[in-house]
């Protein structure tokens, strides 16, 4: 870890549409601590668009993300689409509700917005290994494939959702049902279709370069290895990443890059 400090090129302070509905005084606090310690260019796009646009025109200002888990997945993903993680740390001042920000705290940033703000300024800079699949997606903390929830859920009509309808014809409401999975880590096959997965989770080791693989299968041990690359194929399948749901897919390989990416977090 290195010391950071008010960058030369200055601050360009995102804030997430959703954030500033959600509380806007944790966002103005937030906007006057970072604008009284460094030269602070102060962004309030109303879309996702509009966030990707004032992100790719930063210069050589520091990203600080104003938002939830999602907004930092979404801005990291977008920097490394763009190569553009190399070019210095990504700040996070997490403002959203409580069960949105628990990436945040894994990643060691403040809940508080004075205390994210500080750390921003003379906070220091962590490199952080990254997950990225095969679709160019990125994963920050945490890859899971948990079971179907059998238990009725509204939604619109769907491949998934006649999925969904078929599993609780099937077992009881409430149940949850594992998936027919091929699972591979640095090609080494964990387990084929002939077994069923309840539950696989797949979280970067700290510091270590590798990722630390769990593989829970029906009426068997869990499986725990350590592994670079993932890849899973089978039925369609839903996998969470991070706080977002992605999928159905049927095929995706998940790659570690050791340091991709560096936040600013307190000293300590």
């Amino acid at each position: 870890m290195s010391h950071a400090g008010a960058p030369v090129g200055g601050l360009l302070v995102l804030v997430d549409p959703v954030a500033r509905r959600l509380d806007g005084e944790s966002v103005r606090i937030a906007k006057d601590v970072l604008s009284a310690g460094a030269a602070a260019k102060i962004c309030l796009p109303d879309s996702q668009e509009e966030f990707a646009r004032a992100l790719a025109r930063r210069g050589h200002r520091q990203p600080v993300i104003v938002g939830d888990d999602r907004a930092l997945v979404r801005a990291v993903g977008l920097l490394h689409r763009e190569r553009g993680l190399g070019d210095g740390a990504v700040s996070l001042i997490p403002v959203g509700q409580v069960g949105s920000l628990g990436l945040a705290r894994s990643l060691g940033v403040p809940l508080s917005a004075v205390a994210a703000a500080r750390a921003v300024l003379d906070g220091a800079v962590r490199t952080r290994d990254l997950l990225v699949d095969d679709s160019d997606g990125v994963v920050l903390g945490d890859l899971r494939i948990p079971p179907v929830r059998a238990a009725p859920r509204p939604s619109g009509p769907s491949v998934w959702s006649a999925y969904r309808s078929l599993v609780r014809t099937l077992v009881p409401p409430g149940a949850r049902v594992g998936h027919r999975l091929r699972v591979e880590a640095d090609g080494q096959l964990l387990v084929d279709v002939d077994r069923t997965v309840e539950d696989l989770r797949m979280v970067p080791v700290s510091a270590g370069g590798v990722a630390e693989v769990t593989l829970r299968l029906a009426g068997g041990p869990s499986l725990r290895v350590k592994a670079s690359s993932l890849t899973v194929s089978g039925p369609d399948f839903r996998y969470r990443a991070d706080a977002l749901v992605a999928g159905p897919v049927r095929r995706r390989t998940w790659t570690l890059r050791p340091g991709a990416w560096s936040l600013t977090v307190p000293r300590g």
